[in-house]
């Protein structure tokens, strides 16, 4: 018995050295094989998070450069108050009877918390840093899908250099308005869509989504996109977890404050007569710049002539090519939506850059270069940002002197301001000089009075129409656009009105 015991224990603990050994052999492996390959990976990861942050932080001023960033804010301001979302707005004279759909009034009490503790320092952050999630997503995935380290740093950061679209203020898709939200939202909708791990995020994710802004119906494109290839594939596992993720997301839309009329404030958006008036809703011709769009066009050209070359590829997502071909012919009927198509189209671009140059592959020394320059970036971005501090200020449209001027002279009158000046005059002046109409258009403001207003916008006066405005709201003032030299003529030597203010940009015509 005791020979056994000796022996049954001599097993015992041999079995057990071995194990430890194979163990600790196999981690050794797996520790250098990480090392080896994931070493690239991280260093390409801070070179893109490190030089689109600095792209971004460079282009600081522009990123507050639009004219609903003063409406938002005092949104913001006026919910923390109340603790509740208003049921009308409380700023204008032209309300009628409509109600307000706020569909972005969790985005709004966000920016309202940072803007009071951090000012537009603060804001400038909180953007960039939903921009560098959007890079590291994208460049996540793109490994994830097989492509190279140095085709993944081409595609990403010629993407995330483009979709924000800087050369066509104020449409701009990187900003200080809600319009990040949806960006980002989207690429991780479409991420963990392709990874199909953790689609149970989806319907958490949209519960923020649907109070942040109105876009959250881009998700649902997304996952019926996907939804549709597994079962053209009939990989039913695949369209039941798709579905199950999409039914629990159209439950998730109606945890909000609208509860489902949520989609009656998106009708007054999406297919509303205003749209016609609103830039980013134009066609992509009538915004581009030159010669600042020219490099998304070569984008685009380079996009189609690949996909078309080697459009048989087995190993490019199908989803990724719809998704990024829907979207840049959507993004030629409307231009907001050719932003999703640089993000949508950075999978297949660098897989197609990995096809075309397939030496890239093979190349261990780009995640050290990536790394070094990344570091290079990251110690230059803190510098960068101390130096755009002092320029950050919202659109000039209307200045704080404008909005003085206002409040002692004609507080409480019945103002038409020009659209642009709307939402600044609401942030300065909190309703004390009410309002007559801003960018919330048909979401605060009913039908009729935005198809007066944009009756008014021409550069040839209608004398007609504007006689008919005025007096239907018994104007007392017009605040307009001080290059407006034709409304001048009209006002003043034709109706005898008095220029009484003349700003930077704007000029106050005075009923006699």
């Amino acid at each position: 018995m005791c020979a056994e015991r000796l022996l049954r224990r001599a097993f015992v603990k041999g079995w057990l050295m071995d194990s430890l050994q194979s163990w600790g052999a196999s981690r050794s492996d797996a520790g250098s094989n990480a090392t080896r390959f994931d070493f690239p990976a991280h260093g390409v990861h801070i070179f893109l998070i490190s030089f689109a942050c600095l792209y971004y932080v460079a282009n600081a001023q522009l990123l507050f450069f639009h004219f609903d960033l003063g409406w938002h804010l005092a949104a913001g301001d006026l919910i923390r108050e109340r603790t509740s979302v208003p049921f009308q707005d409380p700023w204008s004279f032209t309300l009628g009877d409509r109600q307000w759909y706020n569909l972005s009034w969790l985005w709004d009490v966000l920016a309202s918390i940072v803007f009071q503790h951090a000012s537009f320092g603060g804001l400038l952050v909180f953007v960039v840093a939903c921009g560098a999630v959007i890079v590291g997503y994208l460049t996540s995935l793109c490994l994830r899908c097989g492509a190279s380290t140095v085709a993944v740093g081409i595609a990403v950061l010629s993407a995330c250099l483009l979709y924000p679209a800087f050369a066509t203020p104020p449409n701009i898709y990187l900003a200080a308005s809600p319009n990040t939200a949806t960006m980002l939202f989207s690429v991780i909708f479409y991420a963990e869509c392709l990874k199909r791990t953790r689609l149970y995020l989806l319907p958490l994710i949209m519960v923020l989504w649907v109070n942040l802004h109105g876009g959250f119906l881009l998700g649902f494109l997304i996952l019926g996109i996907f939804g549709a290839v597994v079962l053209l594939k009939r990989d039913w596992a695949g369209f039941r977890s798709y579905f199950v993720a999409g039914a629990a997301c159209l439950a998730a839309v109606l945890i909000n404050p609208y509860g489902w009329h949520i989609y009656d404030g998106l009708t007054a958006t999406v297919g509303h007569f205003v749209q016609a008036n609103i830039t980013e809703w134009w066609p992509y011709y009538l915004n581009m710049t030159m010669p600042g769009s020219i490099p998304g066009m070569v984008y685009m050209l380079i996009f189609v002539s690949l996909e078309l070359r080697h459009r048989t590829s087995c190993r490019m997502p199908v989803e990724a090519r719809l998704l990024s071909w829907l979207f840049l012919l959507l993004g030629f009927y409307q231009y907001r939506y050719m932003s999703f198509f640089f993000i949508f189209s950075t999978v297949p671009m660098a897989l197609h850059i990995d096809r075309l140059m397939p030496g890239l592959s093979s190349d261990l020394r780009a995640g050290r270069s990536f790394l070094a320059a990344g570091i290079v970036a990251a110690c230059v971005l803190p510098l960068s940002f101390v130096h755009a501090l002092p320029t950050l200020e919202p659109a000039q449209m209307l200045t704080k002197e404008d909005a003085r001027y206002l409040e002692t002279h004609l507080a409480h009158a019945r103002v038409l301001n020009n659209w642009n000046a709307g939402g600044l005059l609401i942030f300065y002046t909190r309703g004390r000089v009410p309002v007559f109409v801003d960018g919330r258009a048909a979401t605060a403001y009913p039908d009729d009075l935005l198809r007066d207003y944009f009756r008014l916008v021409a550069v040839e006066i209608n004398e007609a129409a504007w006689d008919e405005v005025l007096d239907k709201y018994k104007i007392d003032a017009v605040l307009w656009v001080r290059a407006h030299k034709e409304l001048r003529q009209f006002l003043v030597e034709k109706r005898g009105w008095k220029e009484q203010y003349v700003g930077l940009y704007e000029t106050v015509y005075v009923k006699p």
